[in-house]
């Protein structure tokens, strides 16, 4: 009996310091998720499409649980739009797209965007659509046969992407084909986003314990702890970037022109020849990139080259105003396409370049025209209705020293005029003078008078 009872009381030991161990033991720390926030605003071109990749590269080194993109977009390339989708849809982390802050947009292939994402997401006062494919110039593709391939297409990937994600497809169509855009409040109506969240942290509130199914896997976010880590576009990219925004490639493009203008009107250098033609080629550059109207190009063209003809030919700034009015046309209809609409240049840096333009050149031709009507006073022209003094009898030719020099001349009434006499010089051919007697006391006269 004994021996029982030692045993129940070293089983009672045995489990009370266990129980004991387990209760002073510290629980595990709470996990913090990585949150990989990429801000993205501008034209999807080329390097948006590099920077999504670097951002998803870093996304995987840091080992994110989420990538949040803010996106504000007004559109842009078709190739670099179908790229970026592609590695939303293929990405092995789950990403999440805002359109935000208040204010910004997800049109034309910024809603392809929004589409291909897992989480897709609008603050309040933003919009989404205006799809429909344009050119490169900004307007509608001119084979009607090609064009209704490329909307369909274009459609159908919009169609393919909002099915994938479970969205509305057919509005989503619907931005392709009808060009509908949408407030945020519409677009979570119609069930084309997930959520409106004002920010990014009620955006990772809304997320946090949902389900997203990322390739072939279901993954399930845990979002209660997070760190947001904000991953900044290289400086490689943001110079890229930079160009192609449309208020930068249009001054680009127009001092370039500029610039290639002077340098063939004034050959012998090779400074504004080349800056211009470095300053066209970069604005060319972000040209590629933006829906353009090649007539708002033509007006700019030729609103220079008749600012500059004002002063080649002398004018008094009419020409200059012809061609300030076809600078400032030009500038307006620049971006004012069919989708080009959506990437207006600033009135107020078009204005302020028109405006020191036509200044410049407006004070420019009157300077020219001042100096054209200016007697000139230099060389033999500048002799010209000036005094002179017979050095050698002329009959009718000898000398007259005139501005200090000697010059051989010839009267101009074929008489004769002695020397001391004053002549003025009417004219000059080479270098022969023709002069004429002034009507006043030659040298010889006045010293007999003092005599």
């Amino acid at each position: 009996m004994k021996k029982w009872i030692k045993v129940a009381l070293g089983v009672f030991l045995v489990v009370f310091s266990l129980s004991g161990i387990a209760e002073s033991a510290p629980l595990p720390a709470e996990k913090t998720a990585i949150v990989v926030s990429v801000p993205m605003e501008g034209v999807v071109g080329v390097s948006l499409e590099n920077y999504l990749e670097e951002a998803f590269a870093y996304a995987l080194k840091e080992r994110a649980a989420l990538v949040v993109i803010g996106l504000d977009t007004p559109g842009g390339l078709v190739t670099s739009m179908r790229g970026m989708s592609q590695k939303i849809l293929s990405a092995p982390i789950p990403v999440a797209v805002w359109v935000g802050p208040t204010g910004a947009r997800a049109a034309s292939a910024g809603a392809f965007l929004v589409m291909a994402a897992h989480i897709a997401a609008m603050a309040p006062g933003t919009n989404i659509g205006a799809a429909h494919p344009v050119s490169a110039s900004g307007q509608d593709v001119q084979d009607s046969e090609l064009n209704r391939k490329i909307t369909n297409d274009l459609a159908a990937q919009m169609r393919s992407l909002a099915e994938e994600r479970g969205r509305n497809a057919g509005v989503a169509a619907s931005m392709v084909l009808n060009s509908v855009s949408l407030t945020a409040r519409e677009a979570l109506d119609k069930k084309v986003i997930d959520t409106i969240a004002p920010d990014v942290p009620s955006l990772l509130k809304w997320a946090d314990r949902r389900r997203v199914r990322v390739n072939a896997d279901e993954v399930a976010l845990d979002l209660r702890r997070y760190e947001i880590r904000t991953f900044e576009m290289s400086a490689r990219l943001r110079a890229l970037h930079f160009v192609s925004r449309p208020d930068v490639a249009y001054l680009l493009l127009t001092l370039g022109m500029l610039a290639i203008v002077f340098e063939v009107l004034t050959p012998g250098g090779f400074v504004l020849g080349t800056a211009g033609a470095v300053m066209a080629l970069i604005g060319a550059y972000g040209l590629r990139m933006l829906p353009f109207n090649w007539a708002g190009i033509i007006l700019l063209a030729a609103g220079i080259v008749v600012l500059v003809l004002d002063l080649v030919v002398g004018g008094i700034g009419v020409l200059s105003l012809f061609g300030l009015a076809s600078l400032v046309v030009g500038s307006l209809v620049l971006f004012r396409a069919p989708g080009g609409e959506l990437l207006n240049v600033s009135f107020g840096f078009m204005a302020g370049v028109a405006l020191t333009l036509g200044l410049f050149f407006i004070l420019a031709a009157g300077a020219v025209w001042r100096s054209a009507r200016k007697r000139v006073t230099s060389g033999q022209e500048g002799m010209v209705h000036d005094e002179g003094v017979v050095v050698e009898d002329l009959t009718p030719y000898g000398f007259v020293s005139c501005h200090g020099e000697v010059w051989k001349a010839v009267t101009e009434d074929g008489t004769s005029i002695p020397k001391g006499t004053r002549v003025r010089v009417s004219r000059a051919e080479g270098l022969l003078l023709h002069v004429r007697e002034e009507k006043t006391e030659s040298l010889k006269e006045k010293g007999a008078e003092r005599k």
